[in-house]
């Protein structure tokens, strides 16, 4: 009950890239580079696991941008001629690669760290993989000319990655789609299709990450104009519940979402925030405790997962670290207080 678990990325230690940024440079290059990254991927399992958490991941320390990372690996990217654009409907802009081919990929992406995490943790092991419409919304098209068609091709090479990661060992594929809260109409329209053809053939369980956003300030910015209450959820939930998808993470602490939107997931898992990424301030077991009691009147026991709202990449190590021991605490406690 109440089994803690993370929504993907965790900072980079120092030693290995730029802290403190959402798209870090590397320190080092070549063997180097392939070691700090093993280390810092060995390190953060260790943490997790102190920590309390049920179901760990690799923190996505061998990915320099949770999108690009697995962008890297695939044919038809121009990544040497990447272009400035406007993202999450110009929320803010990136420097993006440019698609300029058919999409193909060049072998597996993420068997190395994947392999690596499943042979250095007993506990139930998540993969995240970037979204179909996320990733969509973060290349420049030069090849498609329409980005459904686009979206399913990624789709396509998502699901030849995440049924390698299956074979890997991986308990829990989850796909990241912050997105989805912002072109809310294309979710029901083409994104959870895409979704679909991201998962099939998929025996593990599947997940779906839904935010508002990293921790930074662009994000910061558009939340303050959204007014007193977050309901993007209340448009996407039905649908994503009558979806195949197994688990949906969503955000929840600190924010204005009312809490009550997560009855529209009825029937599916759900990975409650419950963790700020957008403060420096860490909760107390206590305040942990209480937000899982009052996702409790809306969500089953047997169905609630304590998460963090999103992923911690561009927050401080330390930060990090102490709430995840916020988490992993708070939810020891929360199974005490209403585990009867």
């Amino acid at each position: 009950m109440f089994e803690p678990t993370l929504a993907g990325s965790l900072p980079k230690p120092g030693w290995l890239a730029e802290t403190h940024k959402l798209w870090p440079q590397w320190r080092s290059q070549g063997a180097e580079l392939a070691a700090a990254k093993a280390d810092a991927t060995l390190l953060w399992l260790k943490l997790q696991e102190d920590a309390g958490l049920a179901t760990v991941g690799d923190g996505e320390q061998s990915r320099q941008h949770f999108v690009h990372g697995f962008l890297e690996a695939v044919e038809g990217i121009d990544f040497a001629n990447k272009v400035k654009m406007g993202i999450r409907n110009n929320r803010y802009d990136a420097m993006v690669p440019q698609v300029t081919g058919a999409l193909r990929l060049k072998g597996r992406v993420h068997q190395t760290e994947a392999r690596l995490a499943r042979a250095h943790t007993s506990r139930r092991l998540k993969f995240t993989l970037p979204g179909p419409m996320t990733i969509v919304d973060t290349v420049a098209d030069r090849f498609y000319g329409d980005k459904v068609r686009m979206a399913m091709a990624f789709a396509d090479l998502l699901n030849q990655e995440a049924r390698g990661l299956q074979d890997d060992g991986v308990d829990v594929i989850q796909f990241d789609e912050p997105a989805f809260n912002v072109f809310m109409d294309e979710v029901t329209d083409w994104g959870i299709e895409a979704l679909h053809r991201a998962t099939e053939g998929l025996t593990c369980t599947t997940a779906v990450h839904i935010c508002y956003g990293y921790g930074i300030q662009a994000n910061i910015d558009w939340k303050e104009s959204l007014g007193q209450e977050w309901r993007q959820y209340e448009k996407i939930f039905p649908a994503l519940a009558a979806s195949r998808i197994d688990q949906v993470s969503l955000e929840c602490a600190g924010s204005k979402v009312p809490i009550e939107l997560m009855r529209l997931l009825k029937g599916k898992d759900v990975l409650v925030g419950v963790i700020d990424v957008a403060s420096d301030t860490v909760e107390t077991p206590e305040e942990v405790a209480e937000t899982i009691g009052r996702a409790l009147q809306h969500v089953p026991r047997e169905r609630l997962f304590p998460c963090t709202n999103c992923g911690m990449a561009p927050m401080d190590p330390e930060v990090a670290r102490r709430k995840l021991a916020a988490l992993g605490e708070g939810a020891r406690l929360a199974r005490q207080r209403y585990g009867g």
